[in-house]
């Protein structure tokens, strides 16, 4: 990867986009710092409410500092999610995205109504959820200001920050390399992790005894970073064939190829499916009836400390990898696709036979996907729990923080080495 970002630098169209997205991402990084007028940061750095504190460490610690861009990009993925669902639900939205350009702008634009609407919720629920009196500065506008106004001027600023996150995407997408919206959660997880890293450091001179606690989960870090990236890249190839076909005096077709299915082809997203599954009921309690015996039952049992929120997240995730598998993937459609380019694959016959035979293969490499995506996340969730002293680390270095950060600095590489390819073959026909 460092060679091939070597390599970019010298051709001068991806110098100018890997300048123009890390100079995005820096507006970003500020951003996560310029505090809010009307709002005391210092109430952020208690340990009182644990969804805001998952919540600032996908965001690099915004939340935290009680920044412009406290929200992130959350309302944008919550908002992509949404739409990515209805658009396999609602026939009119499915139409949409089969219009190529027009429908996909006109989606695009459902997007940015719909992240709007959910910032505006999510800014809300924080603000209200905080409490005003122990969150809110009442002398913004002088002494005695009503706190109701000055909620609004932190509700706004809140949505402002989303929205003005959402564009800073968009144009990373549009103008620079890669994702925006990968790379925006990618640095984010990055700055939490290496902020948290460093605070646990400075503790070993505090205490030696810690270093071991650090030694074990760095060990258990590589481990696991090395089995996302495995099986991110593992593929399984079902083998075709195109029949040759004789046009005038040439003969085309005839080649072999393969198909390829993934092993995780539908990366994290079970995984956030699970977990605001099963973190949206508290949320939505902690908000409206904080002080009820339901909210109080619902974090005891179901908490992320308790041994049964690891049991039905690993069914949850289970379930959604075969839900969300059988929508992005369709075998029928693969079968027709070859029927009508007259390919084939061989020993099975052309139509519902071969549409049977790639499914039966999706489901099995289905399982594989998410026995590996439920392991992943038991197992070094468990084993990091275990180890108290590096409790804060957890919400840094989650499961599907690693995932995402495997997944997005694999498709980053892929992007610029696509590009470079393409400048090469452009010199070739000049």
């Amino acid at each position: 990867m460092f060679e091939t970002l070597k390599n970019a630098f010298k051709v001068a169209d991806l110098r100018k986009k890997i300048l123009l997205t890390l100079l995005i991402l820096l507006i970003y990084r500020v951003g996560c710092w310029l505090p809010i007028p009307g709002i005391q940061a210092d109430y952020f750095d208690s340990d009182s409410n644990s969804f805001l504190n998952l919540l600032s460490a996908v965001t690099g610690g915004a939340l935290q500092n009680g920044a412009f861009l406290a929200l992130g990009v959350i309302p944008y993925i919550s908002a992509s999610i949404i739409m990515q669902l209805l658009t396999f639900g609602i026939p009119s939205l499915e139409r949409l995205s089969k219009q190529g350009d027009a429908g996909r702008k006109k989606i695009a634009f459902y997007t940015r109504i719909a992240t709007l609407v959910l910032a505006t919720m999510q800014g809300f629920g924080i603000v209200y959820s905080l409490g005003t009196s122990e969150v809110l500065d009442t002398t913004l506008f002088g002494s005695g200001t009503p706190a109701i106004i000055v909620a609004i001027v932190v509700i706004s600023i809140l949505i402002a920050g989303a929205m003005f996150t959402m564009w800073l995407g968009e144009k990373i997408t549009d103008l620079g390399i890669g994702n925006g919206l990968s790379l925006l959660v990618f640095i984010g997880i990055i700055s939490s992790a290496g902020s948290s890293l460093f605070t646990n450091f400075v503790s070993v001179f505090e205490n030696i005894d810690y270093l071991w606690d650090i030694l074990i989960f760095a060990g258990l870090l590589v481990i696991i970073f090395g089995m996302i990236t495995f099986v991110d890249l593992s593929v399984r190839n079902i083998p075709v064939q195109y029949a040759k076909q004789i046009r005038g005096r040439k003969m085309y077709g005839g080649q072999s190829t393969n198909i390829p299915i993934k092993v995780n082809s539908f990366g994290v997203m079970p995984l956030i499916f699970a977990t605001a599954f099963i973190m949206f009921p508290q949320y939505i309690m902690q908000i409206f009836w904080s002080d009820s015996s339901a909210y109080t039952w619902y974090s005891t049992w179901l908490g992320t400390d308790s041994i049964f929120y690891f049991l039905v997240s690993g069914l949850l995730i289970l379930f959604f990898s075969y839900f969300y598998g059988s929508m992005v993937f369709n075998p029928e459609e693969i079968s027709r696709t070859l029927q009508q380019n007259g390919g084939f694959i061989p020993g099975k016959r052309a139509g519902k036979p071969t549409g049977d035979y790639i499914r039966s293969i999706s489901n099995r490499i289905t399982f594989f996907g998410a026995m590996y995506l439920t392991l992943i996340f038991l197992i070094p969730s468990v084993l990091f729990v275990s180890l108290g002293s590096t409790g804060d680390l957890l919400n840094a270095f989650s499961v599907t923080g690693m995932l995402i950060v495997v997944s997005v600095a694999l498709e980053f590489d892929k992007q610029i080495g696509a590009q470079m390819m393409m400048k090469n073959y452009k010199g070739f026909l000049k």
